[in-house]
Parts: structure tokens; sequence; C-alpha cells
């Protein structure tokens, strides 16, 4: 499953998507606004996407992550627009019939995640200063 929205992300649920009787990992990553990045302060964050490029781009890795392992369901879902602090960004859920392989596709997937899918993230610093963070760089 692959979902872009606006909409809070319920990480819970998510993860429930990918449980099935024939796997005996799970592995769940969630993304969250924190509040300090080195010593400066977030207040929050805003990302943007274009959802029907970044949904392919999602659908490529989900393909991808099938043929190296042995994925029995996979959740890649992403939130844009405007999030507080401890806000779920994103959720990754693998489930697999060994951990090995659940641990491995969902760090593969996170980290390809934030290298190559198109959104773009902008800190809004408690000194009331912004800078956008591009895919690659976050």
């Amino acid at each position: 499953m692959i979902e872009i929205t606006e909409s809070p992300l319920d990480h819970a649920a998510l993860t429930e998507r990918v449980r099935h009787a024939n796997a005996g990992a799970v592995c769940t990553f969630l993304g969250t606004v924190r509040e300090m990045t080195g010593e400066r302060r977030t207040v929050a964050l805003e990302y943007e996407a274009y959802p029907e490029m970044a949904g392919k781009k999602l659908a490529e890795l989900e393909a991808e992550a099938r043929r190296r392992w042995p994925l029995i369901e996979v959740v890649l879902a992403h939130r844009v627009g405007r999030l507080e602090l401890g806000d779920v960004s994103v959720v990754v859920a693998v489930c697999c019939p060994h951990r090995g392989d659940s641990f491995e596709a969902c760090r593969w997937l996170i980290d390809t995640l934030k290298e190559v899918v198109p959104i773009w993230k902008r800190e809004n610093w408690a000194d009331g200063e912004e800078e956008w963070i591009h895919p690659g760089l976050n």
C-alpha cells in the first residue's frame, strides 16, 4: 500500500495492515518531527510533494524491495502539509517470514525513500527562519 496524505498517519493501523499469518516478522519505521536538529530548535515542518511523481517513485521502491526480499505485505505512507512536534511524517511497515529480511527491507526502504522520492521538507525554526531540505539531503 502506498499513500501520500495530508491526514495524520495512524501508525498502529498501518502496521496492522501488513500483519499476515505467513509472516513471523513485522518491522515498522516511524519518522517523527523532532524538536532539535543539531543546535537549532524546530517548531514545525512542512512537507510538499508532487503526488503523482512521488507515488510512482514509491511504487518503484516497493517493486524493488519485493524483488530483493520475500515481502508479504508493505506499507509506504508519507504525510504532507504542516506537521507539529511529535507528529508522524512517514511510516514504512513490512512483513516477511523472518526478522532479518524484515529489518533489512525496512531500512533499505526508508533510506532509499529519503534519497529519491520527490518530497520536500521545510524546517520552520524557533528563530523565525525557514529552510527547504530537498530529497537526498535529509
